[in-house]
Order: C-alpha cells, then structure tokens, then sequence
C-alpha cells in the first residue's frame, strides 16, 4: 500500500501512460510533416492535355465493350419479363 502513495506523489513524467498519452498524436505530426516532406519534395509529372484525351478515349472504349457484355444477360431477362417472349438462342 505504501509504493502506491508513492507512486501518485511522484512527477508526471515518471508516470508510464502519460508517455503513452502524448506518444499518439506525436507519431501522427511527425507522420504529417513526413507527409508534407515528400509531397513537396516529389512532385507529380505535368501531364498534356492531349495525352490525357487519347488515354480518356481509350478507357471510354473499354468501359462500353465492357458494359455490353456484361448487361446481356440482364437486358435478356428484362425483356423476358417485361414481353413473355422467350428470346431465341444463338
């Protein structure tokens, strides 16, 4: 009983959780200003408007071949449903 009164007398810095307390958000400000560091240090390759349009393009070609054949066989049952009509198979 008697180390535990001394152990709340004692200065707060020799208290272990007050370290783990400001340990927290000290990892995060050095995290940030690594962050901070790197964004500036490394900056991004200036990209051409002309570049981006042809890459653009290219993804918007993708997307629909993509979209197609992938709503085909909804589209197929929608219409089942909606018309009655089996629809033939190729």
């Amino acid at each position: 009983m008697n180390n535990r009164a001394e152990n709340s007398n004692a200065p707060w810095w020799k208290h272990g959780f007050v370290w783990m307390v400001i340990a927290g958000p000290a990892i995060v400000v050095v995290a940030g200003f690594v962050t901070l560091y790197l964004a500036i240090s490394r900056p991004n390759e200036i990209v051409s408007d002309d570049s981006y349009l042809q890459a653009r393009q290219s993804d918007q070609s993708i997307e629909a071949r993509r979209k197609e054949s992938s709503t085909a066989p909804a589209m197929l049952g929608r219409n089942h449903a909606a018309t009655g009509i089996v629809p033939k198979s190729d």
